[in-house]
């Protein structure tokens, strides 16, 4: 182990750095062309995108619980109408379908994998359901086939949270190999820094292979306007600034090697960490490549936890929890009416997870001793 150095979950300077020569050039081509809101480089970029995802329509906006929004809007859903969401999760997706006086209803997590119980779903359904959120936690994919089978046989709505997980596959026997974030008739992602496809401000997307949805959408997003000052739908204004799209078209030629760079990264902590029984390392679920917008250990307590975490600081190491209280517990959703107890999978990994560095700029002498440490 070498000696005390400072560690942090997150290096988007050093990752700027490497990548400065192209950013520096595409962020003063916007400010010498003056088209600071739109423009060719937002639809270059959403191009762009939609190309490498593979899907025929990519919509910018402002960020990622935006995106959510503009999904739930896009669905023309009613007041009460109620949305499936994971208990162990960010609080995007229920706070989106709150905002918009739909119900949050909440299913358990898989132990392992940190998603959504596919098993949990079909429990959850009542006469007022229309929309299921997959989100695909920390990187990797939820079980996209048995989620889309039951929305197929209740006909229900299946939006993807792919905020955490861009650019990682997902290969089941009834879609083939597809990008996450395409299966659902939506999907959308976030481009907040720390992403894997991060900017340099806010921003998000969202993806369907829907032509009409993708226009509903694009109306929404502009202030339900198709043509300007002709409004059809109450909506929105959610844009993405046009330099931040310059940021992220450099980014994303670059986004496979910023990837394997994540993977390479975790392979380093498997080989170190592998096989102990205080603790628990990432799970890879079959058919979805993990793309580690998160390494997330799972510990055998909370006290092991705590104790971990706080020596894990004292040694110079930012270790973060992800997430430390489930939602259904959250004070903002108590008039849901759920209690302790109520996902208990849920609560019992909120008390027990905790996330390593994980970043595209780590070499291995970092890694060597992060490892070392744990």
């Amino acid at each position: 182990m070498v000696a005390q150095k400072q560690v942090q979950v997150v290096d988007l300077t050093t990752q700027y750095a490497r990548l400065k020569s192209e950013i520096d050039p595409a962020i003063q081509s916007v400010i010498d062309q003056g088209v600071y809101i739109g423009g060719e480089t937002v639809k270059r970029f959403s191009k762009s995108l939609a190309a490498y995802l593979d899907c025929s329509h990519v919509i910018t906006c402002a960020n990622g619980t935006d995106a959510l929004q503009i999904a739930f809007q896009a669905l023309d859903l009613e007041i009460g109408d109620e949305i499936i969401v994971p208990a162990f999760n960010y609080v995007a997706a229920a706070e989106a379908a709150a905002l918009l006086h739909l119900k949050p209803v909440f299913v358990d997590v898989q132990k392992d994998t940190f998603n959504m119980d596919p098993a949990q779903i079909e429990k959850a359904i009542t006469p007022k359901t229309r929309v299921i959120v997959p989100v695909h936690l920390f990187g990797q994919g939820c079980d996209m086939e048995a989620i889309m089978d039951v929305a197929i046989k209740h006909q229900l709505y299946v939006v993807e949270d792919n905020a955490q997980a861009i650019g990682a596959n997902c290969t089941t026997g009834k879609y083939g190999a597809k990008r996450l974030g395409t299966i659902g008739n939506i999907g959308i992602t976030s481009f907040f820094p720390s992403k894997n496809l991060g900017c340099m401000g806010d921003g998000g997307a969202l993806m369907t292979n829907d032509s009409g949805l993708a226009a509903h959408i694009q109306m929404l997003a502009n202030h339900g306007q198709e043509v300007k000052y002709k409004y059809q739908k109450i909506g929105v204004n959610s844009r993405l600034d046009t330099i931040q799209a310059a940021i992220l078209e450099v980014k994303l030629r670059h986004l496979d090697d910023l990837t394997q760079r994540r993977q390479n990264a975790a392979a380093s902590y498997d080989k170190a960490l592998s096989g102990r029984t205080d603790l628990t390392i990432p799970f890879r679920t079959p058919g979805s490549s993990h793309v580690f917008h998160q390494y997330t250990l799972t510990l055998q307590s909370p006290e092991a936890r705590t104790s971990l975490k706080q020596k894990l600081g004292e040694m110079g190491i930012q270790a973060m929890i992800y997430y430390p209280k489930s939602l259904h517990l959250q004070e903002a959703y108590q008039y849901l009416g759920y209690k302790p107890g109520d996902f208990p999978v849920s609560e019992w990994l909120s008390e027990r997870v905790l996330s390593l560095p994980m970043h595209s700029e780590l070499d291995e002498e970092t890694l060597a001793y992060v490892a070392g440490a744990v």
